[in-house]
C-alpha cells in the first residue's frame, strides 16, 4: 500500500468516526427529549460500525505483516536448506525419506521423534506461523518462549519483601517475606491430518508445500488462538478464562460490572483502575468485536467524552479510556455472568511456549486410496503473573 492510499485509509477512518459520534448524538439528544429514539439510528450506527472495523482491519493486516518476525523454525539453513527441502518434497510425494535420512545423518542432526515423522521445510513452518500470529491476539501480547523440551518452569515473584524505618538504636522485628511460587507450562500436541490422493500428489503443477500450509496453518490458528482465551489447561494451554475468581495465587480477580449483561462506562474505569500502575501503563483491551461495537456508543459521565477513539496515524491502535483495544473473536459476546472484557499487560502476564518445530508424518495405509498427512505442533500457555490481568465480569 502507497503512503498516498494508507493516509486516504487513515482520513476515512477519521471521517467515520466524527460521523459516528454525530449520529449517536443525536441519537441520545432524541433519547433526552422524548425518552425514545428511532430505530434507525442504531442501524446508521451499525454500519458505520462496521465501516470502522473493515478499514481498521485492512489496516491492522498491513501492520501486523510488517512486524511479523522471521520464523527460525526450520530444520536446516544455508545450503543444506535447499537440499533438506527437496528430499521433504520427495517424501511428501513418494514416501522415500533415504534423502532426508543422509541429510539427517550429514548434519549430525535429528529430525525425526518417537512417533515417526519429519520437521517440515522452513517454507511451511513460516507460513503456519505467519497465520497464526495473524490470527490469535495473544501472539502479538503475551510473553513467547520457544523450547526443545515438553515444558518450561517458570517463577512467579511479582511481590517485594517487607521493609520499614528505624532509629539507630531501636528494635528491628521481623519483616513480611513474600512467597515465591514455581510453575511448570506443559506444551501440548495439537494436530491436522489433510488427506488427498496419490494421483493429486504425483501432479507435478501442485505445490504440495504450500497445499500442506494451507490445510494446517488456519486449523492450529484457530485451536491455539481458542485455547489461550478459554482452554481449560487439560491437553491444551489454559486460558485467561479459566482461572477461578479472586486474588490469590492461580486466581484472576473479576470485577462485577454492577449492570445486567452490559458493559458501562463506569464499570470499565473501575476495571482499569483495578490494575496497578506498573501494569496500567502497558496495558492492553481485550474483548469481542461485538462488545467493542457497543463501547463504541459509551461516554465518560463527567465530561460526556467518548471512551473509544479510533487510531488515526498508522501504526497506533484504537483506545479505550486511552488504553489500545485489540479484537479477539474468542472473548464472549456480552451477557449476562459473562467475561467479556479484559484488561492488563499481557506480556507480564500470560507466557506461551513453542516446542521447537511443526513435523508431518505421511500415511499411504489407513484410507486408501488417499494419503494422509498427520501434522503436529506442540503449544502451551499459561498465566504467570495473576496481578497484570483484571477481567469484566457482566451482572446477571
Amino acid at each position: 500500500m502507497s503512503i498516498q492510499e494508507l493516509t486516504d485509509r487513515m482520513h476515512s477512518i477519521g471521517h467515520a468516526w466524527e460521523q459516528f459520534k454525530h449520529v449517536n448524538d443525536a441519537r441520545l439528544g432524541e433519547l433526552e427529549r422524548k425518552g425514545h429514539a428511532d430505530p434507525l439510528y442504531l442501524e446508521h450506527l451499525s454500519k458505520i460500525s462496521q465501516t470502522l472495523d473493515n478499514q481498521k482491519s485492512r489496516l491492522d493486516r498491513i501492520e501486523t505483516a510488517n512486524a511479523r518476525p522471521a520464523s527460525a523454525s526450520g530444520p536446516y539453513v544455508g545450503e543444506v536448506a535447499g537440499e533438506y527441502k527437496q528430499a521433504f518434497v520427495n517424501y511428501l510425494r513418494k514416501g522415500m525419506d533415504a534423502g532426508l535420512e543422509a541429510i539427517q545423518s550429514k548434519a549430525l542432526s535429528v529430525g525425526t521423534d518417537a512417533d515417526g515423522g519429519y520437521l517440515v521445510t522452513s517454507a511451511i513452518s513460516e507460513s503456519v506461523v505467519r497465520i497464526i500470529h495473524e490470527t490469535s491476539p495473544m501472539r502479538a501480547l503475551a510473553s513467547i518462549e520457544t523450547i526443545s523440551t515438553d515444558s518450561l518452569d517458570v517463577i512467579e515473584d511479582t511481590q517485594l519483601p517487607g521493609a520499614a524505618w528505624v532509629s539507630e538504636t531501636g528494635a528491628r522485628s521481623d519483616t513480611t517475606t513474600h512467597q515465591i511460587h514455581r510453575n511448570s507450562i506443559d506444551t501440548h500436541e495439537m494436530y491436522a491430518q489433510p488427506k488427498a490422493t496419490q494421483k493429486l500428489i504425483d501432479d507435478a503443477s501442485i505445490d504440495v508445500e504450500a497445499w500442506l500450509a494451507e490445510k494446517v496453518a488456519e486449523k492450529f490458528a484457530t485451536l491455539e488462538a481458542t485455547a489461550f482465551i478459554s482452554g481449560d489447561g487439560d491437553g491444551k494451554p489454559k486460558g485467561i478464562l479459566a482461572y477461578a475468581a479472586g486474588t490469590a495465587f492461580g486466581q484472576i480477580q473479576q470485577l462485577d460490572s454492577g449492570s445486567d449483561g452490559v458493559v458501562t462506562s463506569d464499570s470499565l474505569i473501575r476495571l482499569y483502575y483495578a490494575l496497578k500502575d506498573e501494569y496500567a501503563k502497558n496495558a492492553t483491551f481485550l474483548m469481542n468485536r461485538a462488545v467493542i461495537q457497543s463501547v463504541r456508543l459509551l461516554k465518560e459521565s463527567t465530561t460526556d467524552q467518548y471512551l473509544w477513539q479510533p487510531g488515526l496515524i498508522a501504526g497506533t491502535p484504537d483506545t479505550l479510556l486511552g488504553v489500545p483495544v485489540k479484537a479477539a473473536a474468542d472473548m464472549p459476546v456480552a451477557a449476562a455472568d459473562s467475561l467479556s472484557v479484559a484488561i492488563g499487560d499481557f506480556k507480564r502476564g500470560y507466557k506461551i511456549v513453542d516446542r521447537v518445530g511443526i513435523r508431518v508424518l505421511r500415511d499411504p495405509f489407513t484410507d486408501k486410496p488417499y494419503v494422509k498427512f498427520y501434522t503436529t505442533k506442540r503449544v502451551g500457555g499459561e498465566v504467570i503473573n495473576s496481578e497484570a490481568i483484571k477481567l469484566l465480569k457482566l451482572a446477571e
